[in-house]
């Protein structure tokens, strides 16, 4: 369907830069929550390794690893401090959260900055000397952002590090930008301010557009656009915003409880709530874990030179099929998606061949892993969309450079 484009990129080039003005004239948010509510309490600092932003942390280092929580503020503002009652609360929970922007400055940011605060805190975790050595639990990223910052998120969220997604208010502007949808492959959560939140359109047309199987939440809270960040440690946006951080980088499942199941504690609130492909732990209900397979299956990694894969009879390829269509296409480059569908039989993987003719690379893949950029390459299953029954299908994605012109063949 077509994006509600115009008023709602205004407002989020101009609703935080108002407020970034008021800072900058030594206004505070009201009633500043000094510290958060968590066990550490936090503040702010800057680095000249990391200019133009603004780095939230526990006042005192945990002895427990900082997972990373990089942030876009609403507006793209570059006034690191426009969100800083919310990251404060995070921090003091026992996160590194990083927002786009100096204190108090002035302009805006972009997408890039999200992914310079990954590789500086990684940088820093492994420096000797810096505070942060071998105190940053660099395998648990979150990228997230409000309103505009929301779409930064979208734009850095297919970083093979970034462990689960937020967007708070915000969704993509144009159904040009849904290949950002479809190269999603890590767990995505929806923080909206209800239907009189502007973005509210736009996130639940992402919303349907999610890939199969992508474990994702979506809250809203009627509360409109500007959200509670503002409020003492960032209010009920705040709360729910540390507990969604603690489930999927800390593990806690008492906090993962609030997400998931039709009595998650959120549930039972002020929130409505929608819920895909969610459990506490393990993969998602759509994705049970691998049995032990039959005897004469041989492992995948180790198969006999002379016996082919189950899902592929000698004789012609009847496992699954692959459907190839080119969903975008611009001068010099385009995006394509291909469907998988399961045969007769049902399938506990699948694996696609790729043929690009010369000039022709590819990119990125969502949904999928490949095993080149270019030639013949593989495309194999991720781990939550292998498993197909009979009949059924699946799908993934990618973007490459050239023509668009690809022979697809599946096994």
């Amino acid at each position: 369907m077509p994006r509600r484009s115009k008023l709602y990129a205004g407002l989020t080039a101009a609703l935080v830069p108002a407020a970034a003005v008021l800072l900058a004239l030594g206004a505070t948010p009201a009633d500043a929550a000094v510290g958060g509510s968590g066990p550490y309490p936090a503040d702010y600092e800057t680095s000249t390794s990391l200019p133009h932003h603004t780095i939230f942390r526990p006042q005192t280092l945990p002895t427990e690893r900082l997972p990373i929580f990089v942030w876009g503020n609403g507006g793209c503002s570059a006034n690191g401090l426009s969100q800083g009652n919310f990251l404060r609360e995070i921090a003091s929970h026992g996160f590194l959260a990083i927002a786009n922007g100096g204190p108090n400055a002035s302009g805006s940011t972009n997408s890039q900055m999200l992914t310079q605060s990954i590789d500086w805190a990684v940088a820093e975790n492994s420096r000797q000397g810096s505070k942060y050595y071998h105190r940053i639990d660099t395998g648990k990223v979150a990228v997230a952002g409000f309103s505009c910052g929301g779409l930064e998120a979208y734009a850095v969220s297919n970083d093979p590090r970034v462990t689960t997604t937020g967007i708070f208010s915000s969704g993509l502007l144009n159904d040009a930008d849904d290949y950002q949808l479809r190269r999603l492959t890590k767990p995505i959560a929806y923080f909206v301010g209800g239907p009189s939140d502007i973005a509210y359109p736009n996130a639940i047309d992402d919303w349907g557009k999610l890939p199969a199987g992508l474990p994702a939440f979506m809250g809203n809270l009627n509360v409109g656009h500007g959200g509670t960040y503002d409020q003492p440690n960032g209010g009920e946006f705040g709360r729910v915003a540390v507990l969604y951080l603690k489930w999927r980088l800390k593990g806690d499942t008492t906090a993962g409880s609030n997400f998931v199941g039709a009595n998650c504690g959120l549930c039972r609130s002020q929130w409505t709530v929608q819920q895909k492909n969610l459990t506490l732990d393990g993969p998602s209900p759509t994705t049970p874990p691998p049995t032990t397979p039959p005897p004469t299956t041989p492992p995948p990694t180790t198969p006999p030179p002379t016996t082919p894969p189950p899902t592929t009879p000698p004789g012609g390829n009847t496992g699954c099929t692959a459907g190839y269509a080119v969903q975008d296409q611009w001068n010099g480059g385009f995006v394509a998606n291909v469907s998988v569908t399961a045969g007769t039989s049902a399938l506990t993987g699948w694996r696609v061949t790729l043929t690009l003719p010369g000039g022709t690379s590819v990119s990125s893949v969502w949904n999928g892993v490949a095993s080149g950029t270019s030639g013949t390459i593989t495309v194999t299953n991720q781990s939550y969309n292998g498993r197909l029954g009979a009949g059924q299908s699946t799908s993934f994605g990618f973007q490459g450079t050239g023509s668009g012109t690809v022979t697809c063949t599946a096994s």
